[in-house]
């Protein structure tokens, strides 16, 4: 185990989580948006994001002929990477407003399929998570200090 594998598992992990945090807002900002994108000469609502993490693995060219091989497993390095965001397949909301510009004939809109709630939870789960990896990351610099600090004598 090398000197800085806990910084960089911290800090892969600080950036993912951000990164969390950034689809986390863009999602309650857009919660009531009924415009975001058109399809065939129609608004569609916001569709809400999600991001996809998964751990790092070792991906280099030595690596991967010897999986192509089968002769080793995918080695796991430390920290986390962001896979993919992607976008939520749930239905939209429907809801009955005659009076909104972009209501159908019938006087239903379609709204964003944002739960307020969840991404608040998302959110709060988000920024801890980022918190930890603070206080993670914090103390392996310490722990290097301390053994320069050692060393030196």
């Amino acid at each position: 185990m090398g000197m800085f594998q806990g910084i960089d598992s911290s800090a892969s992990a600080l950036t993912a989580n951000r990164l969390r945090l950034d689809v986390i807002a863009a999602n309650l900002a857009n919660a009531e948006s009924t415009r975001a994108q058109m399809v065939n000469g129609v608004w569609q609502p916001y569709r809400r994001k999600m991001v996809d993490l998964s751990p790092k693995t070792n991906e280099s060219f030595d690596n991967f002929l010897q999986m192509a091989m089968g002769s080793v497993s995918p080695q796991v390095e430390n920290g986390v990477r962001v896979t993919a965001i992607r976008e939520d397949s749930t239905p939209f909301r429907r809801v009955y407003n005659p009076e909104h510009p972009d209501a159908d004939k019938d006087g239903y809109v379609f709204l964003p399929n944002v739960d307020t709630m969840k991404e608040m939870v998302d959110m709060i789960s988000a920024s801890r998570a980022y918190e930890a990896n603070v206080t993670a990351l914090n103390a392996a610099k310490s722990m290097m200090l301390k053994a320069l600090d050692i060393n030196g004598r």
